[in-house]
Order: structure tokens, then C-alpha cells, then sequence
């Protein structure tokens, strides 16, 4: 059993291309994670799609043994957070596992638009932040001005902010002491009623479906029962274990720990992300609050070049349904394109995404129409139903108004765009809500209709 103030849970939160899994795989090989033969670039990236591109699309998650300078033995529970504004669902969830986050900022880029998204979503959390700057070794490493920039766009002290280089580890050690002297260790009894909170679920073709939890208060240990609340559906778990990244098995998960449990469901729809699991012999009162599903916003249509392909197009996307619930389809037929599917996204870089693992994974040649959103339509009537698509529009008369769904948009910006830019958002029919400068940089705030965004939102 494992002294839960010698346990860490901590996020690592940063934009895209910022160098949050670089730094990971550091503080993996400083802590013994994985073999020098065993160790490979971006070693939490699983995916052919994330290491390419250089970008986490599932947050991963790693327990690492670490033992500080003045001789103590810590327990550090790492997720590795998506950076992407697609992936936010991601990075809500895998913050409700934490009590800290460490922050990323890139020396030579300084805050970017995700910088704040995410960080915003830590403070709302109540999470203890570290401020990092990375990529130290940079010729364009400015990091007294990135340092500013952070106070003066976030508000986030960073008198004891650490600069490191994820490439060649100068500073990783640091990073690692301020873990466990500023973050806090997680609050949680053993001997209470399980409280356990569903973090993350994914498919494995042998297992089933594997559960990524963390345990508030009380156990999880094998063979018990264990009941999900939101669908009310009691299970027996036949596997407990951690991942060091490798999977490994333990006997039990206490208070305060991230693992995973399997107990033989077989459909990711059962697990709904942020669920509570609890014990149901005795049961909690209510589930644990504040937790939303995430809902597609992009919609468009696939369909599959060759009409034979069809039903390869339907099998290839209940298998990425398996491994990814956030997404959502339903059969469409057009009498240019024949039949295909109405597909539902994050946004455009998750629809990027999964076109691209249908035609890889699959051999499909796909045809994509043009991406659109959901608009609400509420008649004379008094009922209200969506509209995906206008040929399902109903007479003009039967409606009483339409509502378009808007975005908050922060736009951060070098100032010799700044004249562009508020060009495109108001002949995109945006309203500005605010203006303020950090150095040389405008952070500009708009409100703007989320169609004329995803439709065609570029400077021509």
C-alpha cells in the first residue's frame, strides 16, 4: 500500500508542437519508465497519425517510481494531455484526475491560442501550476520575455518558473523536484466507500474494453464488484493494473492512485467518460458533479468513391467507434454521391483525423463534402429540431425563427496582422468583445458564428 503523501497526479498541458510528450519521454527515462532499448521518440504517441504529425491525440497516462534529492521515494501519475482545441474533451477529463499541472510554454514561441484554453481549464480545476519554458537550446529562446508574456497574458507568477530543452534534458530534473515539493498530494481515504471517477475508455481487440480510472476514496482490487452509475450496470473485475508506460497488472488500485480496470464489457457506449464507479454492495449517495459528455459540432458527409465500398466504409467506422465515442454517424444517401454516412466531429482537425485512419486503416477511397454545423429550428409550433442538412429544411412557413450555434474566439496575434485579421472576423459577421497587447503581440477576443469558421475561415 503506497503513502498516498508520497503520491503525485499531475497533468502536462501546453499548445500544440510546444514539446509536452518530448518532456515526458525524459522524465520517463530519468525515472527508469522504459529501457534505453525499449525508448523511442514521443514513447506516449501510439499512434502512426500522432507521431507524424507531431501531435497527441489521446491523453495518455504513466506511473513512474522517483526518487528525489533528499532521498524520499515519490509515486508521479503523468498524463500527457492532447494540445489541440479538438482534444479539449481530452484535457477537461484528464484534469478532474490531477491536483497540479505543469505548463509548457515554448521559449521561442511564447503563449499561443491553446496556452490559454488549457490553462484556463487547470485554474478552473483548482490546479497548483508550474510554469516551464521549453526548448531552451533554440537560437530564438527568449525566456525573460516569455516570461513576461505569461504574466501578463495569464497572470501566472513565474518568479520560479524552469527553463529546460525536452531535446537534450537540461532542466528535466528540476521540473521533476518542483513535482514534488509544490504540487499537492492527492486527498482520498482507503478505508471510505469506493469513489472512483471514469477517466478515459478504449477498446483492446482482446481485453474488451479498458477502463482508465482514478480512485478518489476507498479500493478497486480484483475480483470485486464494482457498479457504474450512470448506467446503473453492475461488473466483476477480472484485471486491475497501472501502465509504467508498459501495462502491468497489480493487485490493487488505493485512494489517490490513476490505473486501469477490465471487466469484460465489450462496448465502449457502456463507459461514459466521467462517469463515477462505485462499490454496490455500497453505493454512493449521487455521482460526482460538473462533468458534461462531449457533443460532435462538425458535421459532414462521407461517402465512398466506389459505391462497392460501402459496406468496408460502415465496418471501418464502427471500428474507430470502438476506439473513439466522441464521434458520431449515421447513414446518408445523396442522389449525386449514392449512399455513405452523416458524420458528427469534434472539429476539423479530429475530422482530418479520422478521414485519414479510414483511408490508411481501411483502404477506402473516401469523398468528404463540406464540413457544416447543426443549426436549431424552432416553429410556430413550439417544437424545436436540428438541422444538419438543408435538404431536410421544412416549409418556411411551419418556422418561427432559426438560432445558429457562435463561438468565443481568442485569437493571438503578431501586430502586423492584427488590421487582417479584424477584417476577416467582421466580413465573417464577428462582434469583438475585446483588445489588449502583450509586447508586441494583440490578443484579440470575438465572438463568431461557428459555420463561417469551420466553412471557410482564412485570409485570402
Amino acid at each position: 500500500m503506497s503513502d498516498i503523501n508520497r503520491v503525485r497526479n499531475f497533468a502536462i498541458i501546453a499548445h500544440i508542437d510546444h514539446g509536452k510528450s518530448t518532456i515526458a519521454d525524459r522524465m520517463i527515462q530519468i525515472c527508469g519508465g522504459l529501457s534505453a532499448r525499449e525508448m523511442k521518440e514521443q514513447v506516449l504517441d501510439s499512434m502512426d497519425i500522432e507521431r507524424e504529425r507531431g501531435i497527441t491525440i489521446k491523453a495518455q497516462t504513466v506511473k513512474l517510481n522517483y526518487k528525489s534529492k533528499d532521498g524520499n521515494k515519490y509515486i508521479l501519475n503523468i498524463i500527457d494531455t492532447p494540445g489541440h482545441v479538438d482534444f479539449s474533451y481530452e484535457v477537461s477529463r484528464s484534469l478532474l484526475a490531477c491536483e497540479g499541472s505543469v505548463l509548457i510554454v515554448d521559449s521561442s514561441q511564447g503563449v499561443e491560442a491553446q496556452t490559454l484554453a488549457n490553462v484556463y481549464q487547470a485554474l478552473d480545476s483548482n490546479h497548483h501550476i508550474i510554469p516551464v519554458l521549453n526548448k531552451i537550446d533554440l537560437p530564438a529562446s527568449d525566456t525573460e520575455k516569455v516570461k513576461k508574456q505569461i504574466e501578463d497574458v495569464i497572470g501566472i507568477d513565474t518568479s520560479k518558473a524552469i527553463s529546460c530543452s525536452g531535446k537534450t534534458g537540461e532542466g528535466i530534473e528540476e521540473i521533476l523536484e518542483s513535482i514534488v515539493k509544490d504540487l499537492p498530494s492527492p486527498k482520498g481515504d482507503q478505508s471510505s466507500k469506493l469513489k472512483s471517477l471514469l477517466v478515459d475508455s478504449w477498446y483492446d481487440s482482446y481485453l474488451g474494453v479498458v477502463i482508465l480510472v482514478r480512485i478518489l476514496d476507498g479500493k478497486i482490487k480484483k475480483g470485486m464488484k464494482v457498479k457504474l452509475m450512470s448506467t446503473n450496470q453492475d461488473y466483476q473485475i477480472e484485471k486491475v493494473g497501472i501502465f509504467t508506460p508498459k501495462a502491468k497488472d497489480v493487485e490493487e488500485l488505493n485512494a489517490g492512485e490513476i490505473g486501469f480496470i477490465i471487466t469484460g464489457i465489450k462496448s465502449l457506449s457502456e463507459t461514459k467518460v466521467g462517469d463515477t464507479i462505485c462499490d454496490p454492495t455500497d453505493p454512493l449517495e449521487k455521482p460526482l458533479s460538473g462533468f458534461k459528455p462531449s457533443k460532435p459540432v462538425v458535421f459532414c458527409g462521407l461517402f465512398p468513391v466506389d459505391s462497392s465500398e460501402y459496406q468496408k466504409l460502415k465496418d471501418g467506422l464502427a471500428k474507430l467507434k470502438l476506439n473513439d465515442s466522441s464521434f458520431s454517424f449515421e447513414p446518408e444517401s445523396s442522389s449525386a454521391l449514392g449512399l455513405g454516412f452523416r458524420c458528427g466531429f469534434l472539429g476539423l482537425l479530429h475530422l482530418e483525423i479520422i478521414t485519414q485512419r479510414l483511408e490508411r486503416e481501411f483502404d477506402i477511397n473516401l469523398i468528404t463534402t463540406t464540413p457544416g454545423v447543426v443549426y436549431k429550428l424552432n416553429k410556430i409550433n413550439g417544437d424545436t429540431e436540428d438541422l444538419q442538412n438543408p435538404t431536410t429544411m421544412p416549409d418556411p412557413s411551419q418556422i418561427k425563427f432559426i438560432e445558429e450555434p457562435w463561438i468565443k474566439a481568442t485569437i493571438i496575434t503578431p501586430d502586423e496582422y492584427l488590421g487582417s485579421i479584424i477584417k476577416i472576423c467582421q466580413d465573417k459577421r464577428g462582434i469583438q468583445k475585446d483588445l489588449s497587447y502583450s509586447g508586441n503581440r494583440a490578443v484579440l477576443v470575438y465572438e463568431l458564428p461557428l459555420n463561417e469558421v469551420v466553412f471557410d475561415f482564412m485570409i485570402g
